[in-house]
Formats: structure tokens, sequence, C-alpha cells
């Protein structure tokens, strides 16, 4: 029997996180991982394909539209959908081989197969050709993911009825896709779709996108997909959906109250949430008993059942390939000895549509919920030089500050590129920074980098460019 100091199940970042990390404070490690290949459903299914066809269709659709006319840049673009869909999947290839050198590189054993833990300090292995294997260890880690949430009435074959997977690699671009939910997911892969060409509707129980957004962001980002071509249909669920060899018809009710009716379209992509995947695991063998949705309550990554540990999409919290990063770090070094810790009210969240969408901390609803005195500053893309030079002015800037300290409570951003500019103020919060503090902290010029400034100021009513 091979014996580890931690066994990790699940190969995704949280798992192959929390496996590098242990093989560099000298944990002996395993990771026991069903898919053929390393990075779960982030690299493989997920975050990393998706944003190489966002990147992709943004592309084409500039060069297909009026963008590179207007840059004096006269072109006539053909979409190759199967060099598209080519690309996407080598630049995952290479990803996941990159985590496989990063295991060697460790001296981290990856356990080929689906694991389950059989009672304490022993997981179970069953490999592709139903032989098992068992591994002692000092400490489980479960970092098993989540999977895409089904929906009464409407079943995904992943032919016309697509989850988040499917709609991937969707063969031809449809002349019509029906997108049900207005979350991240949702609105970033109808995005591709639009780019290449299909009419994409939203239908969305709530009566509005995005829950957990900033509402004032939320809806200039409604505004900006709907003028991009996208349909919402809000306050309005799917009770069925019936497909046929070429179409899908989705019968759509209000949600307050009313008629039903019939959509129909090419195909369908279901995209309402994920759940943990939580089932099939042994859980009931060392007593742990998930939640009603699936989740395992953790006290410090600590589950109820000793020597067994839980980080990622399978804990509660925010489902982001970087959130399990961080506890995965947190949990290791727990088990290691030292000190892990997560700051739960810095982790950022980005939406890679064009106007991409990113935030970190309190949202304006949240501070009024709680009774918080905050002051504000905005800042306008439409005046930030590189953007307008960019003709990329659309979207804002908004820092939400204490009202007494000027603490950096929360900030939310809407424009070109902001994904990558939100990290300035993670790290801003994580030092318990002041708007004042990046208020005057030199910028460089000209960038869009600036409007992060410029925001800042607004918070004590001196932005200098708008």
């Amino acid at each position: 029997m091979a014996q580890y100091d931690v066994v990790i199940i699940g190969g995704g970042p949280a798992g192959y996180n929390a496996a590098i990390r242990a093989g560099q404070l000298g944990l002996k490690a395993a990771v026991v991982e069903k898919r053929v290949t390393l990075g779960g459903t982030c690299l493989n299914v997920g975050c990393m394909p998706s944003k190489a066809l966002l990147h992709a269709s943004e592309l084409y659709e500039a060069a297909a539209g009026k963008e590179f006319a207007t840059l004096g840049i006269e072109v006539k673009p053909k979409l190759n959908l199967v060099q598209m869909m080519a690309q996407k999947a080598e630049s995952v290839a290479a990803l996941t081989k990159g985590v496989e050198f990063l295991f060697k590189k460790n001296k981290v054993d990856w356990v080929k197969g689906a694991g389950r833990i059989a009672g304490q300090g022993k997981v179970e292995v069953v490999g592709e050709d139903g032989a098992v294997t068992t591994l002692e260890a000092a400490n489980i880690v479960i970092a098993t993911g989540s999977e895409p949430s089904g929906l009464p009435g409407v079943t995904v074959d992943n032919q016309r009825i697509l989850d988040s997977t499917g709609a991937l690699s969707i063969p031809e671009v449809p002349k019509s896709l029906v997108v049900i939910g207005a979350g991240i997911i949702g609105l970033e892969l109808g995005s591709v779709w639009r780019r290449l060409g299909a009419q994409v509707t939203v239908v969305e129980f709530l009566d509005r996108i995005c829950p957990g957004m900033d509402a004032e962001v939320a809806k200039t980002f409604q505004r900006a997909l709907t003028k991009q071509g996208m349909t919402f249909k809000l306050g309005a669920k799917v009770t069925g959906a019936k497909a046929t060899k070429t179409k899908v018809d989705l019968t759509v009710e209000p949600v307050a109250g009313g008629e039903a009716e019939t959509i129909s379209a090419d195909y369908v992509l279901l995209a309402i949430g994920r759940r943990p995947y939580t089932e099939g695991l042994g859980l009931e063998s060392v007593g742990i008993v998930p939640d009603k949705r699936g989740f395992i309550d953790t006290d410090h990554w600590k589950t109820s059942a000793p020597g067994v540990w839980a980080i990622g999409d399978v804990t509660h919290g925010p489902m982001l390939a970087h959130k399990g990063e961080e506890e995965a770090v947190a949990c290791i070094e727990t088990i290691a000895g030292k000190a892990g810790h997560v700051n739960y009210g810095v982790i950022p969240s980005v939406v890679y549509t064009a106007p991409e969408v990113a935030w970190v901390g309190q949202t304006e609803e949240e501070l009024k919920a709680a009774g918080r005195a905050y002051k504000s500053g905005k800042f306008p893309f439409t005046a930030n030089s590189r953007a307008k030079i960019n003709h990329e002015t659309e979207g804002f800037v908004k820092v939400l500050a204490d009202a007494t300290t000027d603490e950096v409570l929360g900030v939310h951003m809407i424009g070109p590129q902001v994904g990558e500019m939100i990290g300035e103020y993670c790290v801003a919060m994580e030092f318990k920074a002041a708007s004042e503090d990046v208020a005057r902290t030199c910028h460089p010029h000209p960038t869009r980098s600036e409007a992060l400034r410029q925001a800042a100021m607004g918070v004590e009513g001196w932005t200098m460019q708008a």
C-alpha cells in the first residue's frame, strides 16, 4: 500500500496547486484524477478554452465589423471554425502538459483513476481497467470541483441542448442560440457565438443579469450587450425543452405569472450555475455529510472528519479557480504546520466579455444593507486618453471607500481590459489602503490604468480628467 503525507482527490486548480505546494514544502503528495489530462474543468472545458474562443471571436468581430475599417485596415475575413477550435485545443493541451511537468518538478505522483475515501486515512482508486489501488494518507484533501447544474424539464444531450462543455465545441455557427441563465458563463459563451454570427437570446429567471455584481455595473453591462445584438428576457422561467435533430423548442413563462410562449432555436445553452461534485466520494465512510446542495462544511478547510480537508468548489463561497488556488495554498501550509490564511473579502471576479467587467470587495447594495457609511468616486473611460485613442470608451471605474477612514471597501469596473487592472485594487485592499493612497500614486500616461487613479481621486472630489 502506497503511503503519502497528502492524497488529493481532484486535479483541477485547487487540487493541482495543493499538490505543487505540498511538494515545495517537502510533503510526499499524490493527486488522484480520473480525466486523461490534469487541470480539471478550468483548463480542459472551462476558463481556458472559453478564453481562447473569446479572444479569437473578438478579433474576428473587429475584422469583420467596422473597427478595422475605422483604423484604416481593409480586410475581408473568412471564418474558419475548424481552425478556431483547433487552436483552442492546442492551447489547452499545452496548459495541461504544463501542469504535468510541474508535478514531476515537485515530485508529485499522479494516480490515474476515480478516487473515493475508503475510511480514515485510505483512498481507493479505480483505474480505467477496473483495477483498484489503495493509497494510505495522513491527510486527504477533497478537491473534486463542480459540474453544471441541471434544470427540471431541460435534458442536456450536448447535441442540441448544451451545457458549458458542449457550447465550447458546437460544430457550426448557430443561426439562433438561446442561453438559459444570465450569469458569467452564459454571457461569455453567448458572446462568443454572437460575434461569430448567431442571434443570441438570454432567458433569466431574475429581473436582472449577473446576481452579485454591483447593480449599476450590471445595468451598464446589459446595455452594452444589448447594443451588440443580444436579446434579454428577464423575469422568465423555462419550464420545458423539446429537442429534434435540427432545433429546440423552449417553453418560457413569466415569473410574475402570465401566458407561456414557445421560443425556437438551433441550439440551447443551459448555464444556470454549477453544483459541487461530491457524490460517490465515500464521504459516508468518514462521517462527512454534505449539505442539501452538496457543499462540504469546513472550518479553516478542515472537515468534520479528522485528517480530511476540503477546498475549492466543493466548499462554500464563489466557484472561482483563483479562490480554489488560495484555499489550496492555505490548506497545505496548515497541514505543514504553517499559518495558512485566505482573505475572502479580497477575491476578485471577472467577466471576460467586451467590455470586460471586474470587481472586488463589497457592492453599494451590500454596504447600504450593512448600514456602512461610504463615499464613492467614479471615472468614465470616455475621459481616459488611451481608451479614447483605442476606441474603447465604454464603461467606468467606481471606487467605494469608508466615509470616516477612507479605507477602500469595494471597486467595480466595466471597460477595456479591466480584468487585468483589478489586481491593483486587490493589492491595495490587502494592505487596507485608503482611496487617497491610490489617488496619490503616480500611474503611467497614457494608460487605461489612469482611470483607477482618477476614480480614487473622485472619492474626495478632486478628479482631474473628467
